[in-house]
């Protein structure tokens, strides 16, 4: 079946690629995040020639199996801890991955599905990491925090940046 958004497999051999892969549960408030920002690209109308969105969620196998057809380019959304205030954006460029040392085929963390796709030599020589400091990861919340949710539009702001750019510009930036 032929898919709008991705190009024949000959075609694509000939195309640059960029793949946005959201993870996160929309049922732990914060985590959800990754999948929120690809709603509102998707609403953006973000997706099309040259540019993929993956909605990942909590199965991050799908991701290493997405990448079996190449991507100049990766970026994944993700909530992200790194003792920032509730809704700090970090944007970072992923320059080294580490090996998996087993494969579990739910690998609900990009570190571990980008160390499968690095296993099956299908990383692609751009991944950028877009993450956002969580305020609230709770079982049954399916609501993001304010400050979370004010950070989805300054992400979907910096994809939009990057996809028009060939380089990354890579930094943190809080909330206002």
């Amino acid at each position: 079946m032929f898919c709008p958004t991705r190009p024949p497999p000959l075609l694509a051999r000939f195309m640059s690629r960029t793949l946005i892969a959201g993870f996160g549960n929309s049922l732990r408030g914060d985590d959800a995040f990754g999948v929120d920002v690809i709603h509102r690209l998707t609403d953006r109308g973000v997706a099309g020639p040259g540019v993929e969105l993956m909605e990942v969620g909590t199965g991050g196998i799908r991701l290493a199996q997405e990448l079996l057809t190449p991507c100049d380019r990766l970026i994944i959304v993700d909530a992200m801890t790194k003792g920032g205030a509730p809704g700090t954006l970090y944007v970072l460029e992923v320059d080294h991955v580490e090996s998996a040392p087993q494969i579990d085929m739910h690998l609900a963390i990009p570190s571990r599905a980008l160390a499968v796709a690095q296993a099956l030599g299908v990383l692609p020589p751009t991944v950028i990491l877009i993450g956002c400091e969580p305020l609230e990861v709770d079982e049954l919340l399916s609501e993001l925090s304010e400050p979370v949710r004010s950070a989805v539009d300054e992400a979907v702001t910096r994809i939009e940046e990057i996809l028009q750019s060939s380089g990354s510009a890579v930094s943190a930036s809080s909330p206002e």
